[in-house]
């Protein structure tokens, strides 16, 4: 291996995401996987995998960059000079070891210089991200709520759960994770999201859909019922002559979306007969349908 730098197309003042960056780039195209029975491209991709290993090393990348290791990652030898003659030297020793004085002041000032020039100071690092889940109720998730969130490191947090929030969404608090280091951004909170079931209410795109139990009187004559929605109880008009399973469209009490826009809610009406009724039982023995009547008769084939 040669110089690891060129090898992986960088600059010596590349940094270390720059490096992974070209390292996985070149690894993709080079790899056996990728490029089977291609003995050159396997030998390259050797290459560009041991200069990738010497790089990413910050102590190695650092030794080599001050020389003091090879591209294999092998020690060079070092070299050295005195710099004052020994005891008892002639003339002409002092004259000798002067020229080897001044080549030495020469490479240390050259090697001192190109340390200073190359050596980087640890790069910033994000913190961690702190994943955490919060649970909220079906009304919460319709409408959107404020919740307060204790962290496993001691802090609290609030965090804003948006109305139509998913089951199982995870919402990102951007530096409410673990500090960075070394001057780097802090992590995020993560935040699951789980909305509980709801005895009655279900959810249906930005809708929500109610069953409502009706009685037989308020079926066959109409009139106002209860009925309640995620904002309270409401009253509305049922029609004379419901039949199980009409619909009525309630406006605006549905899930808001990210403008603040409300879905509908939708109520299926259905009847709810009395099966203890003494008197209900006699009227409808007692009852005979018009000829004409026939409930089934759609389901003739």
């Amino acid at each position: 291996m040669t110089d690891p730098y060129s090898i992986l197309g960088v600059a010596k003042s590349a940094s270390a995401d720059e490096i992974r960056k070209a390292y996985r780039k070149l690894a993709k195209s080079l790899h056996p996987d990728a490029r089977p029975d291609d003995k050159a491209a396997e030998e390259r991709f050797k290459q560009v995998t041991a200069a990738f290993k010497l790089l990413s090393d910050p102590e190695k990348r650092a030794k080599f960059d001050r020389g003091e290791i090879d591209a294999e990652g092998r020690e060079r030898p070092q070299f050295h000079f005195r710099s004052r003659p020994g005891p008892g030297a002639g003339p002409g020793d002092r004259a000798a070891h002067g020229r080897f004085e001044d080549l030495g002041d020469i490479f240390s000032d050259l090697f001192a210089e190109a340390g200073r020039g190359q050596r980087r100071r640890p790069a910033p690092m994000r913190g961690a991200d702190i994943r955490q889940r919060v649970e909220v109720s079906f009304a919460e998730m319709a409408k959107g709520a404020k919740r307060r969130v204790s962290l496993t490191d001691g802090r609290t947090v609030e965090a804003t759960i948006p109305a139509g929030v998913e089951d199982g969404q995870v919402l990102r608090l951007k530096g409410q994770g673990m500090p960075g280091q070394r001057g780097g951004p802090d992590g995020s909170l993560l935040l699951e999201v789980g909305v509980k079931s709801h005895a009655f209410f279900r959810r249906e795109g930005r809708d929500i859909r109610l069953d409502l139990p009706i009685t037989l009187k308020e079926a066959l004559f109409g009139g106002k019922v209860r009925a309640p929605t995620v904002d309270g109880m409401v009253e509305v008009n049922v029609p004379a002559g419901a039949n199980s399973g009409a619909q009525l469209r309630l406006r605006g009490k549905g899930i808001a979306d990210r403008d603040g826009k409300r879905g509908d809610q939708i109520i299926r009406l259905m009847i709810d007969v009395p099966l203890d009724d003494p008197a209900l039982e006699k009227l409808v023995e007692d009852w005979t349908p018009p000829a004409s009547y026939d409930p089934r008769k759609r389901y003739t084939v």
